[in-house]
């Protein structure tokens, strides 16, 4: 839009057209989420940038970087890592459970050795989620606190 808008006013040239795209480029990449998806014992993210896996069932270490944008690090005994957004994780119950699953199999064996403490955050406000969804689809809002309950849309 900016293109056409510099474009009408008569003072578009080459370089500022391959400003104007690398600008464009650039917030594509920045913006462009990561695809993530999950099986029994595997969690996969896909994105501009390539494709990385993570044993779910074999975690080593699980790390939250808390601030301005929340990052889930997970690495698995291979080495491997993967950084996720965890709302992600929240915010599809299907996805979770296939998480939770293959984390419960890693503290089975033991393999995890640190980031518990981030987990039971973060299964925390997983567990809050989804019971405020069962909540509101059920028709049990009321019952909500006025902190618990979803801004109004």
């Amino acid at each position: 839009m900016l293109l056409v808008i510099d474009g009408l006013s008569g003072g578009l040239n080459a370089a500022r057209l391959t400003l104007w795209t690398a600008l464009a480029a650039l917030l594509f990449v920045v913006l462009l989420p990561s695809r993530v998806t999950a099986g029994p014992g595997w969690l996969t993210t896909r994105g501009l940038l390539g494709r990385h896996s993570v044993r779910t069932d074999l975690l080593v270490s699980v790390h939250w970087s808390d601030g301005v944008a929340q990052r889930l690090v997970l690495r698995d005994l291979a080495g491997e890592q993967v950084v996720l957004d965890p709302r992600v994780l929240i915010d599809n119950p299907a996805l979770w459970h296939l998480f939770d699953g293959g984390v419960r199999a890693s503290l089975g064996r033991g393999t995890l050795l640190c980031g518990a403490t981030a987990l039971r955050e973060l299964s925390r406000r997983a567990e809050r989620e989804v019971s405020r969804t069962v909540l509101e689809l059920s028709g049990g809002a009321d019952w909500l606190r006025p902190e618990d309950r979803r801004p109004a849309a």
